[in-house]
């Protein structure tokens, strides 16, 4: 049958491009159906590319850290019979999309994927296409996926070693290790590895960060160690071209409101012993988000969006709560969907688990899809207030500070109690200055007095 071509695919949301971060797979590896055969990275998240064909590498056709646009032909599989595999594992030259395009994969597959996060295997093998754009034709859903040859990548746990070289003169090192030296500006070609395969480790490169984060006094001092230039793209280009749009698009209003939320700390501390809540993380931030989702059944214009091609206010009706999160790629905004209808149990394990795949840069296009209010909490950084820019396609986000003990007039005295400024930024299109005040003054309200959470939610 010969090679097929796999063509980059649209990864959500017309996406037009991707960084191509890691090969898992070499040429002459024999890889299966679904086998994970490389990591990229969007505007919006970090993927792992699924095979949808079973067969034997035969060329890879992009360089690792290369910015490939969809329709491109990265990899060359063929179907194990009379494939010549280059003698050199480097990327061929990739052929332009049209000449590839009939043996592209375009239909996408219906069938229900495997449960319980496993691949079916063997005869049924149920193909889990997991991208836009590309799935597996009836054709190749039938057929057995071959078992990789002993000692290949795939009987290896991608954390556990690293992804084979398209490029035999680069260092070997896992996918988080690299992405741990782009991150630090850090060409792994410097760091002496150590690892059991030659590869370097994050050790490694922990090490070398050390060994340079003070260099001798006595040391010549080069002309380029004075400054570090970072190239902008991925998650970082999609932040800051979103916050540009939002800045420049939308009129921004921003209110402040400082409050006593001793009443809300005591409850946190009541919670956090009910048996009702063993095992669940409650954080300030849970009980803030309650006070939102509450404050906007009674001020719905906070949770609306603009229409510029009909000139409408269109309204939700429900809430996709997003919550602003600093990760190791930049700040990201992924949303806990139909927030508004769960219980304050689910909704702390739903933050929890936001957050936590958040920091590993694991979150999916699909959770930073389709926001509708968010909340950024600058208090975790010891930081008392701010000005929020609006996440594009939203009329408000609102902004918790820290809190902190300090002096404050209680029942006709001067007390030490837990305070903390919130302020709230809207898009003055959707939202008046009324109803952003409001909305600010009811949160405010809930979290003095937690009774009024039941009482106006």
């Amino acid at each position: 049958m010969g090679a097929r071509s796999f063509l980059l695919p649209d990864l959500g949301e017309g996406l037009t491009e991707a960084e191509l971060i890691s090969w898992s797979v070499g040429p002459g590896d024999t890889v299966e159906l679904n086998q994970v055969i490389a990591e990229v990275e969007t505007a919006k998240a970090s993927v792992e590319l699924p095979s949808p064909y079973a067969g034997t590498v035969v060329a890879l056709h992009v360089e690792a850290g290369s910015t490939v646009e969809v329709g491109t032909p990265i990899i060359d599989i063929g179907d194990g019979q009379d494939e010549a595999v280059p003698d050199a594992a480097v990327p061929t030259a990739a052929v332009p999309p049209a000449e590839a395009a009939d043996e592209a994969p375009t239909e996408v597959s219906t069938a229900p994927p495997a449960t319980n996060g496993h691949e079916a295997t063997g005869e049924g093998r149920v193909p889990v296409p997991v991208l836009v754009g590309y799935g597996v034709t009836g054709e190749t859903a039938g057929r057995r996926g071959r078992r990789p040859a002993t000692g290949s990548m795939a009987d290896a746990a991608p954390s556990d070693h690293p992804a084979p070289s398209a490029d035999s003169s680069r260092p070997l090192a896992a996918p988080p290790v690299r992405f741990l030296a782009r991150q630090e500006g850090i060409d792994l070609a410097d760091v002496p590895p150590t690892g059991p395969h030659g590869e370097v480790t994050r050790e490694d490169v922990t090490a070398y960060l050390d060994r340079n984060a003070h260099p001798a006094d006595t040391a010549p001092l080069d002309a380029s160690a004075r400054e570090t230039r970072t190239p902008i793209k991925g998650v970082r280009k999609h932040t800051a071209d979103a916050m540009v749009r939002s800045a420049f698009t939308a009129p921004h209003v921003t209110e402040f409101v400082t409050v006593d939320v001793t009443p809300t700390m005591e409850l946190l501390d009541r919670l956090r012993e009910s048996r009702h809540l063993a095992g669940v993380r409650i954080t300030p931030l849970v009980l803030v988000a309650k006070a939102v989702l509450a404050a906007v059944r009674r001020n719905p214009s906070l949770n609306s969006a603009w229409d510029e091609e009909t000139r409408e206010i269109v309204t939700k009706h429900y809430v996709n709560l997003g919550i602003a999160a600093a990760t190791p790629r930049g700040l990201m905004v992924p949303n806990v969907k139909d927030a508004d209808r769960m219980s304050l149990r689910d909704l702390a394990v739903a933050l929890a688990d936001l957050t936590a795949v958040a920091k590993e840069g694991k979150t999916g296009p699909r959770d930073l899809e389709d926001g509708t209010i968010t909340i950024t909490n600058v208090g975790v950084f010891g930081v008392d207030a701010g000005t929020p820019i609006l996440n594009p396609g939203e009329a408000a986000i609102l902004c918790m500070g820290a809190i902190r003990r300090q002096p404050w007039e209680f029942e006709g005295e001067i007390a030490l109690r837990q305070v903390t400024t919130l302020a709230v930024s809207f898009d003055h299109r959707l939202v008046d200055g009324e109803q952003g005040s409001r909305f600010l003054a009811d949160v405010a309200a809930m979290l003095s007095d937690p009774v009024a959470l039941v009482a106006l939610g």
